[in-house]
C-alpha cells in the first residue's frame, strides 16, 4: 500500500498560515470542529501542527483571554517544536502507522518539505481493514 492511495490532498485539508493570528486559527478549528490543524509558510512549507492545548496553554501563560490580545499574536508564537512532524510520500506503512498512534493525522511533504496534505488515522484503519478483509460488525 502506498501513502498516495491514503493521501487527502492540501486542497481539500483546512490548515492555517504561520502567519495568522491566534483568533484566526481559533475561529478556524471552531467552524470545522477540529482539534489540531496543520500549520503551512507562506511558501507551502510544513511548519507544524497547533493544537486546541497550544492556543489554551498560550493564553492562559500570558493571562490574556480577550478577542483583541489574540490579534497580536501569530500561529508561529505557538508551535511547540517536534510536535507531529510530517512524513515523506515514500513512508512506509509501518512508519504511517506507528505516527498514527500519536494524532488523528499525519502530515506529508514532498522532498523539499512543501505540505502536499495529510493522510488521517480513519483512513489508515479503513484501508488495512479493506486489505485484510476484515469487516466491523
Amino acid at each position: 500500500m502506498n501513502v498516495l492511495m491514503l493521501l487527502k490532498p492540501k486542497k481539500t485539508v483546512q490548515f492555517v498560515y504561520d502567519y495568522n493570528t491566534l483568533r484566526q486559527g481559533l475561529e478556524r478549528m471552531r467552524a470545522h470542529s477540529y482539534t489540531a490543524l496543520p500549520v503551512i509558510t507562506s511558501d507551502g512549507k510544513y511548519a507544524g501542527t497547533v493544537s486546541e492545548g497550544d492556543f489554551l496553554y498560550y493564553i492562559l501563560d500570558r493571562h490574556e483571554g480577550g478577542m483583541r490580545s489574540q490579534e497580536k499574536h501569530n500561529i508561529r508564537d505557538i508551535l511547540r517544536t517536534g510536535f507531529n512532524p510530517a512524513v515523506k510520500i515514500d513512508v512506509t506503512m509501518d512508519e504511517l502507522l506507528d505516527r498514527a498512534q500519536n494524532q488523528n493525522f499525519v502530515p506529508v511533504t514532498d522532498d523539499l518539505g512543501t505540505f502536499i496534505g495529510i493522510v488521517t488515522r480513519q483512513d489508515i484503519i479503513k484501508a488495512m481493514l479493506h486489505h485484510s478483509g476484515a469487516r466491523l460488525a
